[in-house]
């Protein structure tokens, strides 16, 4: 009997959408690049990840004809050779794992590059939300300062902890030893002061406590080893400070050529003050004035959208919300709604995805949660989602809202317009009013 000839392996069965597409497989010491099997002799080459092997890659790229190419988020390792690519021309495709990942028999990075090829070639992988240049640059000074911020907190936390280990109780006195009365305090025992009473004048006229409550406090036991730890937090505390002021002037430099670019023909408007309560944390700039002028409205009249979390938005999500088309994409990719899976017309799951937020997703939620003890609609809101499912669904629920309002702000240039609180629960009410009085009438027939 004739054995019936087997199908090429390299064969695509699907429906080709892409002819000329490309797949990489990225890592941190090759880079796997996988091209139709009849551009080359070789359709599959490794490369090394200097700058001059990420141009032989761009040049044997060209040579195969290629247009399109797609390639895994690896860490960081992508982001050289995807600028490099772009600038070469290529349609550069940035693909997440869980993509292309499932399915197995691939033990090789030359494999993972051929089947990334394949995929991209049949049109079924979508390319990851990518900034563009300048808002790439910004993105970029947003976050490390955030990280410098991080850092000085953990550096006030180890000054609080060397206060206690010498039993020194500032902290039941003030609620930040960061402030004009707890630096005073610390600097004068940096300075090798012990006594109680000189403390004394280091007190601001603010704070409630009695003097005899003030000197108890402020005695210790000294320790000379817990005294090394909190001079040398607080100089640490004092460096981060510095260098987040510095990263604060670079960031308005980069906001001015951010606005340059997007309109380079405007006049300079009047100055706005943002009427929200300043945050110890808030930028040195006025960051109220750039964002009006780079959105075109104001985006912190939203309840609870702070400077700090205004601006990461900016550098997380850009102006251009064309990029999502709906606002229900947008707070898809934010991860703040049910991950529905349907299967047979049933519901079989609503949960979240499983990831970490990111930081535009984490601005929306610190901002939906600060907004609870407000006496506004939203936060009316967030008060009746949390009877309903506990914090996290109240803080989930709100920040959707607050994602859905950005983007329709955005989208449609408008600017936010509050409901009125009053009008809010006497709307909320007549609905629950008529579903109740719906069920009441379903009753009454069944039981007809």
């Amino acid at each position: 009997m004739k054995k019936s000839k087997s199908p090429d392996k390299s064969t695509v069965n699907l429906p080709l959408v892409n002819a000329n597409a490309a797949g990489i497989d990225v890592g941190d010491t090759i880079h796997a690049v996988a091209v139709p099997a009849d551009r080359d002799p070789i359709a599959v080459r490794t490369f090394g990840t200097m700058t001059c092997d990420l141009e032989a890659i761009a040049a044997w790229l060209q040579a195969c004809h290629v247009d399109t190419v797609a390639m895994e988020s690896t860490g960081v390792y992508w982001k050289p050779l995807f600028s490099l690519l772009i600038q070469s021309g290529f349609e550069v495709y940035l693909v997440n794992a869980k993509q292309v990942r499932n399915v197995s028999g691939r033990k090789n990075d030359e494999d993972d590059a051929r089947w990334i090829q394949k995929l991209h070639s049949c049109g079924l992988l979508q390319s990851s939300y990518l900034p563009d240049s300048e808002q790439e640059g910004l993105r970029t000074l947003v976050r490390h300062r955030r990280t410098l911020l991080l850092d000085r907190s953990r550096c006030v936390l180890r000054m609080q902890k060397a206060l206690e280990m010498m039993n020194v109780k500032l902290h039941t006195l003030i609620r930040d030893i960061t402030g004009k009365t707890g630096t005073l305090i610390i600097e004068a025992i940096v300075q090798g002061n012990r006594t109680p009473e000189h403390f004394l004048t280091c007190i601001a006229p603010n704070i409630r406590a009695d003097r005899a409550t003030i000197l108890k406090s402020l005695q210790g036991n000294w320790r000379e080893e817990q005294l090394y730890l909190l001079a040398d937090c607080y100089a640490c505390y004092q460096f981060y400070t510095e260098r987040i002021a510095s990263c604060d002037k670079v960031i308005e430099q980069q906001l001015q050529q951010y606005q340059h670019q997007l309109f380079p023909e405007t006049e300079p408007k009047p100055e706005m003050i943002s009427t929200k309560k300043a945050n110890r944390n808030k930028p040195e700039f006025n960051t109220c004035n750039y964002l009006k002028s780079i959105h075109g409205v104001d985006v912190m009249a939203i309840y609870g959208i702070s400077d700090i979390a205004a601006l990461e938005l900016l550098a997380e999500t850009g102006t251009d919300m064309s990029k999502w088309p709906s606002a229900k994409h947008f707070v898809s990719w934010l991860n703040l709604c049910p991950n529905n899976k349907i299967s047979g017309g049933k519901l079989i799951s609503s949960t979240l995805m499983k990831k970490k937020p990111n930081a535009a997703s984490q601005a929306f939620r610190n901002a939906a949660n600060a907004i609870q003890r407000s006496d506004n609609w939203l936060a009316d809101y967030f008060r009746r989602m949390k009877a309903k499912g506990g914090n996290r669904y109240a803080m989930l629920a709100t920040a959707n809202k607050m994602a859905t309002i950005y983007y329709k702000m955005l989208s449609c240039q408008q600017e936010f317009k509050p409901v009125d609180l009053v009008s809010y629960q006497q709307k909320y009410r007549q609905t629950k009013i008529f579903y109740l009085e719906r069920k009441l009438n379903d009753l009454k027939k069944q039981a007809a």
